[in-house]
């Protein structure tokens, strides 16, 4: 069966309240959004790169369909880049000059965005916005450098709550040149939809009874039945073969939309990154890490004894038995059964540990100051939204800014569901969570801001272009969530019309 995704959300929001979508007419940037456009340079002209005489690490892509097995008897037709799901790993050496050929197989437009990762604006993959949605039969080469070290994905950012959902994502590493670890492990966590055309959210009530038993995240909770890992679940996933007292880095991305609490065995793990930032200091050993969609988080992790362990999602989650990943000392070792989860255990997310290096020293004075009030809204027969300050993208109020400027961007998050916030391009310091400053900044790319929660954060503006900053939960995203941070002095060519759907 297909996966779902924006499809059952869409199909759940008609049966409710009158299904919608905000890309219904055409529309370009000049013509309502981008009252700046053609002014200025144009964006394919800011911030080129050349390999010059770095190395050079080459890459083909192909946007493929194919019938994928996730295990446990569930078959579902996925969309890949190269016939798997997830897609090829890619890794390079810091200082490597990337070059990328998409080839677009599908029937469908894609692109792909190389998500965290700080890039010349022309090459983000984002439709309509950075370039034009790849057409069937098509390419496209993505060129970059890659100056930062640390864990990132690229997925499509074409109509990508359906084609991040059909598996159109992939890992990429970019290697430190003298790596600390000499065991490095990438893996991939997800939700799939596999069951009949009526579960989920449609047999408990779909996204209202979200929306008002203040869980903020039963919407996808209602939507989705099966967890994998680098796209297996249950036991069709693939050990890790570790010797007691051996010690890797485990990197871990969320590529669903649902967060997910991965248990350790107690005493086993520390945080040392969290989007491609290193943590400072000392932090103990959390036996639960929370990882909300789009987020990076590394570990670094030690056997403790001999027999099998196991890394796996909270028991108490629905479905959490899908999610489990083996630590074995040789291949045919048992499988284990359960998860054990301490009475005093902590759980760590993404604020829990400040980083190593930081942006900015003191809290600095903002030149542009945006409130950003995330919320949840109907239109008349045009049914649900997600709203940033009372407005659906395209008519979203742009973040505009001019280089150099320091942004205060404000995050209040005043719906009933959670809203991974990410922003493109650059990386930006949480200042504050609820009022109460961080004694220690963190440094970031996405935030995930829950019902009631407001966070301050601030970044410079550092990097020309036009960036998107949007809820990672595509579902969300797609149904209005996303805004541009919009440099003065450069506009995009492109039109936010037709094949291009950015969210």
């Amino acid at each position: 069966m297909n996966r779902k995704g924006l499809g059952s959300i869409g199909i759940v929001v008609l049966l409710v309240i009158g299904g919608w979508t905000f890309f219904n007419s055409p529309f370009n940037l000049s013509q309502g959004y981008d009252t700046r456009s053609q002014e200025g340079i144009s964006i394919l002209e800011v911030g080129a790169q050349e390999p010059g005489d770095r190395p050079v690490k080459t890459f083909t892509l192909k946007a493929q369909e194919t019938e994928w097995d996730l295990g446990e008897g569930k078959q579902v037709n996925a969309w890949t880049y190269n016939g798997t799901v997830p897609g090829e790993a890619l890794r390079v050496t810091e200082g490597d000059f990337v070059r990328v050929h998409l080839k677009n197989e599908l029937d469908v437009p894609v692109t792909i965005h190389w998500h965290g990762v700080l890039l010349p604006n022309k090459m983000d993959g984002v439709p309509g916005l950075t370039q034009d949605a790849v057409e069937p039969g098509e390419s496209f080469t993505y060129e970059f450098i890659a100056n930062d070290p640390g864990t990132y994905w690229y997925h499509s950012h074409q109509h990508s709550a359906v084609q991040v959902d059909k598996g159109l994502y992939g890992s990429f590493v970019i290697e430190e040149k003298e790596p600390e670890y000499a065991r490095d492990e990438f893996f991939i966590l997800d939700e799939w939809a596999t069951g009949s055309g009526d579960q989920g959210s449609f047999r408990k009530g779909g996204m209202m009874q979200g929306h008002m038993s203040g869980d903020g995240e039963m919407d996808t909770k209602q939507l989705y039945d099966t967890f994998t890992v680098n796209g297996k679940s249950g036991d069709a996933i693939e050990p890790l073969v570790m010797e007691k007292g051996e010690t890797a880095r485990l990197r871990f991305v969320n590529a669903g939309y649902q967060q997910h609490q991965l248990v350790f065995p107690e005493g086993s793990m520390e945080v040392i990154a969290n989007d491609a930032e290193e943590v400072s200091g000392e932090n103990g050993s959390p036996q639960i890490v929370e990882i909300a969609p789009g987020e990076r988080i590394d570990v670094a992790y030690t056997k403790q004894g001999e027999e099998t362990e196991v890394i796996a999602e909270n028991p108490e989650v629905e479905n959490a038995e899908d999610m489990m990943i083996p630590v074995v000392s040789k291949e045919n070792a048992d499988r284990p059964q359960s998860v054990t989860v301490s009475s005093r255990s902590e759980i760590a997310n993404g604020t829990s540990f400040g980083s190593e290096a930081i942006l900015f020293k003191e809290t600095p004075d903002p030149d542009v100051t945006y409130n950003m009030d995330l919320s949840m809204g109907m239109k008349m027969g045009e049914g649900m939204s997600f709203q940033i300050n009372n407005q659906t993208f395209p008519d979203t109020p742009p973040i505009r800014v001019t280089e150099g400027d320091i942004v205060r961007v404000k995050m209040t998050n005043s719906g009933m569901m959670n809203h991974p916030m990410h922003l493109h391009g650059h990386r930006f310091q949480v200042d504050s969570k609820n009022g109460q400053k961080y004694n220690k900044p963190i440094v970031k790319d996405l935030i995930h801001v829950k019902p009631g929660e407001e966070y301050v954060v601030y970044f410079k503006a550092d990097n020309k272009g036009e960036w998107l900053f949007h809820c990672h939960d595509n579902n969300h995203a797609d149904l209005g969530m996303v805004t541009i941070v919009d440099y003065e002095g450069v506009y995009s060519p492109f039109n936010l019309e037709g094949k291009n759907q950015p969210d």
